[in-house]
C-alpha cells in the first residue's frame, strides 16, 4: 500500500499503483489517497473535501498502518521442484515457474531421456522395466531412474494443484471485482476518471464481511458516487461496466457490447458453478447451510461469491437487452454460502429465522445441475419458491436484477479479526497471532496477553458471548 513518501511521484507512478491495486486488497481510505493524487487539481471543492474525508484515514495519514493483509494469498509457484529438478538431471532450461504449462512443458523436456511423459507419470503403472531401460539405452541404476521419474511426477502434480489454485484465485477476484483486474494498465490509465471510480469501487467491493447480524454495506457509497459522476459520454463506459453492471452504466454501452458482456458473465456462471458442484457434500443440510466438519468453508464461499456476481452481471446484462424472457425456459437459482455454527445459533438466539433465501435455495434443484441440463428449473419454479418463502422474486434479485439499494455513507474500514471488529491495530495483530476468533484453540504462550486485550474492551463488534473463553 502507499507509504510516507517525501518524493513527488509522477502521474504515471500514481495510475499504475491503482491500477496494481486491482489485484490486490487495499482499503478504499487508501485507494481515495492516491485517487485525490491522480487527480489533483482536477477537483472540485466538494469533491476535494469528500476525498479528503476519506484519504486521512488511509495509511499515509494519521489513521497510520493496517494489521489487516493489503492482498489475497497468492498460490505458491512451482520454483523449489524446478530447482530440484534441475539438480537432480544436471541441467536446466528456461521456465515460468509460476505457468503450469510452463511447468508441464519442463517437465516434458526433462523426461525425455528416461521416456516420462505428462499423463503417464504412474509410479506403478508406467514405469520402465530394466530390459525397456536398457533397450532405450539409458546408463542409470533403478534407484536414479525411480528418483528421476519420482521428481518428475511431482512436478506434474504441482503444475496441477497450481492451475487450480490460479483458477480459484481468479475466480475470487472475478467475484469480487468483477472483470478489473482484466482491464490492462495502458487502457486503465488513458482514462483517469473512470479508472479512478474503477479502483475505488473494486476497493468497496473487497471489503471482509463483518462478523454481525446486519447485512453488508452498500459498496456503492458517497465516494464511488462522486467518482462516477465525473465519468461523462466520453469515459470508457466499457471499463467501468467491467465492474458495475448496473442499469446507468449499461445503457451506454451498445448492444454488441451488452451481448459480450453477458457471454463473459454466462462463462464464468458455468465454471464457477462446476466448481461448485465438484465440492458439495452430500451430507449437507441445504435448509440451514451451516458449516460442518470436513467442509472447505473459505473456498465454498469465495466460489460462492463468484457464482453469485456472475449471476447477478448475466441478469443485469439480460434485462439490458430485454431478454429476461430466456428465464421461462431455464432460471437457474442463486448460491448461498456455507454459514458459521456460532453465527446461525446467535441469529436464532435473537429470535431470527432462516434467510428466506436460503428457503429458496433448498426448495429449487442446485444451479450447476440446470445448468449442465441434468434438472429443469424454470421461472414459474422460482416465482413459486419465492412466493413459498415470502419474497418477492424480481426486487429479491431471483428472476431480474435486485434494485439499487441506497447510496452509502463512507466510514473508514474496521479492523477485523476474522470478522470482529477491533479498535486498534496493534490489538488486532496481537489477537490474530494468538488464534482468537478463529473457531481453534488459543495459542497458549499469548493467551495471557488476549485475555488482557478482550477485557480492556478493544473489541468493538457485538459477540454471542460476551467474554470468549481464552
Amino acid at each position: 500500500m502507499s507509504n510516507r513518501n517525501p518524493r513527488p511521484r509522477s502521474p504515471r507512478e500514481i495510475m499504475t499503483e491503482l491500477h496494481g491495486s486491482l489485484d490486490r486488497r487495499y482499503r478504499p481510505e487508501d485507494v481515495a489517497d492516491l485517487v485525490l493524487q491522480a487527480l489533483e487539481e482536477r477537483l472540485t471543492r466538494r469533491e476535494r473535501v469528500v476525498l479528503k474525508r476519506a484519504a486521512m484515514h488511509s495509511s499515509r495519514g494519521a489513521a497510520g498502518f493496517s494489521s489487516m493483509s493489503g492482498d489475497y494469498a497468492r498460490p505458491v509457484g512451482g520454483a523449489r521442484q524446478v530447482a530440484a529438478a534441475a539438480r537432480l538431471f544436471g541441467r536446466s532450461a528456461e521456465v515460468d515457474a509460476d505457468d503450469p504449462e510452463s511447468l508441464l512443458e519442463f517437465a516434458a523436456s526433462m523426461g525425455g531421456p528416461i521416456r516420462w511423459t505428462p499423463g503417464h507419470s504412474d509410479f506403478l503403472a508406467d514405469r520402465l522395466n530394466r530390459q525397456a531401460r536398457d533397450a532405450a539405452g539409458m546408463d542409470l541404476s533403478k534407484r536414479q531412474y525411480n528418483r528421476r521419474f519420482r521428481m518428475l511426477t511431482r512436478l506434474s502434480a504441482k503444475a496441477g494443484t497450481l492451475a487450480a489454485e490460479q483458477d480459484k484465485r481468479h475466480l475470487l477476484m472475478v467475484g469480487v471485482t468483477g472483470f478489473a483486474a482484466e482491464v490492462p494498465l495502458e487502457r486503465f490509465a488513458a482514462d483517469v476518471d473512470a479508472a479512478c471510480f474503477v479502483a475505488y469501487y473494486t476497493a468497496r467491493r473487497k471489503l471482509r464481511r463483518e462478523f454481525s447480524l446486519a447485512g453488508r454495506d452498500n459498496p456503492f457509497d458517497e465516494i464511488a458516487a462522486l467518482l462516477l459522476d465525473r465519468c461523462t459520454s466520453r469515459s470508457d463506459w466499457w471499463m467501468i461496466a467491467q465492474v458495475r453492471t448496473s442499469p446507468d452504466v449499461l445503457e451506454h454501452l451498445s448492444d454488441q457490447e451488452r451481448g459480450l458482456l453477458l457471454g463473459r458473465w454466462s462463462a464464468v456462471l458455468r465454471h464457477s458453478a462446476a466448481m461448485l458442484r465438484e465440492r458439495w457434500q452430500p451430507g449437507t443440510d441445504r435448509e440451514t447451510m451451516i458449516v460442518r466438519r470436513g467442509h472447505d468453508s473459505t473456498t465454498w464461499n469465495n466460489l460462492a461469491v463468484a457464482y453469485n456476481a456472475a449471476r447477478t452481471g448475466w441478469l443485469a446484462c439480460l434485462s439490458a437487452l430485454n431478454a429476461l424472457e430466456l428465464l421461462d425456459a431455464a432460471c437457474p437459482g442463486k448460491m448461498m454460502r456455507l454459514m458459521a455454527a456460532d453465527l446461525a445459533a446467535w441469529h436464532s438466539a435473537t429470535g431470527g429465522d432462516v434467510d428466506p433465501n436460503t428457503k429458496v435455495w433448498a426448495a429449487l434443484p442446485p444451479p450447476w445441475a440446470v445448468l449442465d441440463g441434468t434438472a429443469t428449473c424454470t421461472r414459474a419454479d422460482v416465482e413459486s419458491a419465492c412466493c413459498r418463502a415470502g419474497l418477492d422474486p424480481a426486487s429479491s434479485g431471483w428472476t431480474a436484477p435486485a434494485p439499487q439499494r441506497a447510496t452509502a455513507v463512507f466510514r473508514p474500514t474496521p479492523e477485523l479479526v476474522h470478522g470482529v471488529s477491533v479498535a486498534d491495530p496493534v490489538w488486532a495483530a496481537l489477537l490474530r497471532r494468538a488464534g482468537v476468533f478463529s473457531g481453534k484453540g488459543v495459542k497458549q504462550e499469548l493467551a495471557a496477553e488476549a485475555r488482557h486485550g478482550l477485557r480492556s474492551g478493544v473489541v468493538l463488534s457485538d459477540l454471542p458471548v460476551k467474554d470468549p473463553p481464552v
